[in-house]
């Protein structure tokens, strides 16, 4: 994989970042090449990423347009079918279970944690934990669609707010 300054990517664990210039720095008295990232997230920051450790890392296109009222609509469905991993009745397999999830980065395995943990939570009080997975989980969500339809947060916070509900009618 080949990134381009400029070209707006999905960082496991960090959500969308821009790419920023090629930087060389000396890392053990040689020189490397790292790709600079700055996540499109509140906190800012930047993230060095060697330039041929790129691939094993999970960075991703960001989500097409037309993949957004797929994973909104898996969303706001009613969860009638085998229940995900995330749901098991021990909080340890959860727990290990959505960590997974949430490193992946995956759309929808960050959309698979907001399913299941919601669904928990109309059942019982969330650990502390899980309601943090459940919001970094949204979190992500939020900033990449967000970024890739030109809405600001809070109008794509609502979309999902939406959906959560209709889910729970259903």
């Amino acid at each position: 994989m080949t990134l381009s300054v400029g070209e707006k990517v999905s960082l496991p664990s960090h959500g969308p970042c821009v790419i920023g210039a090629v930087v060389n720095k000396q890392v053990g008295g040689t020189s490397t090449a790292f790709y600079r990232l700055a996540p499109l997230e509140d906190n800012g920051g930047e993230l060095f990423i060697p330039v041929d450790k790129i691939t094993g890392l999970g960075i991703r296109q960001l989500l097409q347009k037309t993949e957004i009222p797929k994973l909104l609509g898996r969303l706001s469905q009613p969860g009638k079918s085998v229940p995900p991993p995330s749901t098991a009745r021990n909080w340890k397999q959860r727990a290990l279970d959505n960590g997974k999830l949430l490193a992946s980065g995956a759309a929808a395995d960050l959309i698979q944690i907001v399913e299941s943990l919601s669904d928990l939570h109309e059942t019982k009080t969330l650990a502390p934990h899980e309601r943090q997975t459940l919001e970094r989980a949204k979190k992500l969500l939020v900033c990449e669609i967000s970024e890739v339809l030109g809405q600001t947060r809070g109008a794509v916070e609502e979309q999902i707010e939406k959906a959560l509900q209709a889910r729970k009618a259903g």
